[in-house]
C-alpha cells in the first residue's frame, strides 16, 4: 500500500512526498529505485518531527499504527492511516482519543469510501428505490491467504495482526456502518486451522468466519472462507423489497428488480488511492474529510472486527 500511495502522490500536483521510512531494507531499496527524489529517514521519528512534513501517511503493519499515529498527531501533523486502525481495541481507542483532541486532519484509508458504486448505493437508498430493507449479506472466499500480491507481507498470514477478517472483511463492515449505522455483533466468530507441528502453523490466521450482526434494524449475515477450492470472491448484497443490489469485486454494482442481476450504470469517477489522497490533502488544507472515514468510524469497525476474534469491545484485552 505504501508503494501504491507513493505512485498516487506522484500524480497530484499539490502533494509532495518529502520524507519516508521503512523498517525493511528491501522495501527501502524499492522506494529508492522508483522514487529517487524521496528522502528516506533513519527512523519513523525523523519523519514525524521533520519541519517539512505537514501530513503523515502510515502503511506499516497495524501493530505499529498507534505509536506512529499518536506521535504524529502530537507533533501537529495530519495523519492518513491504513486500516485496520489498530490490532488491540485499547490501541484503537487511544488513537481515536488522540485524534479527537489533536485538531488536525485525520482519516483511515478504506478502499470503498469514495468508490462510485458506494456513492450510487447511497443515492438509491436516499431516493427510496430499495423499498423496505430486509438485510445485508457479506460473502468472501480466498483460494489462498495471504493473496499472491501480498506474499511479502508475512504478518498477514499470522493470527496476531493478520487474517482476512481484519484485512478484507473490515472494508465491508465499514460500508455497512456507513450506510446503516453502527453494527452490533450478535453472534460472530472464526474457525482456526488445526494446530500443526510448527509454530507458524499454530499461529496461522483464521480459515473461516461467520456472523450475525445488526446495524440498527438491519440484519447482517457474514460467510467467509480461506484456503478453499474455488474462485476468489468479494460480494456485499443489499436485499430490498423493491430493489436489491450486489456489489461484487469492489467496483461492480448490479441490481435486481426481482429477476436476474443486471449491471448498474455508474457515471462518477471510480475512486482510487489517488482520489482518496486528494480528498485527504484537501482536508489538510482546511477542507472536510468528505467520503473518508475518520478515526472514530474506524474504531467502530475495529471493535466489530475484533469481536470475531472473541475480544469484547467493552473490555481491554486480557480482561
Amino acid at each position: 500500500m505504501g508503494t501504491e500511495m507513493l505512485a498516487s502522490a506522484a500524480t497530484l500536483a499539490d502533494v509532495a512526498v518529502v520524507s519516508g521510512y521503512d523498517v525493511s531494507p528491501v522495501a527501502a531499496d524499492r522506494v529508492r529505485a522508483k522514487h529517487p527524489d524521496v528522502s528516506l529517514a533513519a527512523d519513523a521519528r525523523a519523519v514525524v518531527e521533520s519541519p517539512d512534513v505537514d501530513a503523515v501517511y502510515i502503511a506499516t503493519p497495524p501493530m505499529f499504527h498507534a505509536e506512529q499515529a499518536i506521535a504524529a498527531m502530537r507533533a501537529g501533523k495530519a495523519v492518513f492511516c491504513e486500516k485496520p486502525l489498530a490490532v488491540t481495541v485499547t490501541d484503537g481507542r487511544r488513537m481515536a482519543a488522540a485524534a479527537a483532541g489533536a485538531g488536525v486532519a485525520e482519516a483511515v484509508n478504506f478502499a470503498l469510501s469514495d468508490r462510485h458504486a458506494v456513492l450510487e448505493l447511497e443515492r438509491a437508498l436516499a431516493a427510496g428505490e430499495v423499498g423496505e430493507i430486509r438485510g445485508v449479506e457479506v460473502r468472501l472466499s480466498f483460494p489462498r491467504w495471504p493473496r499472491d500480491f501480498q506474499a511479502d507481507a508475512r504478518w498477514l498470514a499470522g493470527r496476531d495482526q493478520g487474517g482476512f477478517v481484519r484485512e478484507v472483511l473490515s472494508h465491508f463492515v465499514y460500508l455497512t456502518d456507513r450506510l446503516f449505522g453502527p453494527l452490533d455483533p450478535v453472534e460472530v466468530g472464526v474457525d482456526l486451522p488445526p494446530a500443526g507441528p510448527s509454530a507458524n502453523t499454530v499461529a496461522a490466521s483464521e480459515v473461516a468466519a461467520r456472523g450475525f450482526l445488526r446495524a440498527g434494524g438491519v440484519p447482517v449475515h457474514v460467510s467467509a472462507f480461506a484456503g478453499v477450492a474455488g474462485p476468489e470472491r468479494y460480494e456485499w448484497i443489499l436485499w430490498g423489497t423493491r430493489r436489491s443490489y450486489l456489489l461484487r469485486d469492489w467496483d461492480q454494482l448490479l441490481g435486481s428488480d426481482g429477476g436476474g442481476w443486471k449491471p448498474v450504470r455508474l457515471t462518477r469517477p471510480r475512486g482510487s488511492e489517488a482520489t482518496r489522497l486528494a480528498l485527504f490533502a484537501d482536508a489538510v488544507r482546511g477542507g472536510t474529510t468528505r467520503n473518508l472515514a475518520d478515526f472514530a468510524t474506524a474504531l467502530r469497525v475495529q471493535e466489530v472486527i475484533e469481536a470475531f476474534h472473541h475480544i469484547d469491545p467493552g473490555h481491554s484485552e486480557g480482561s
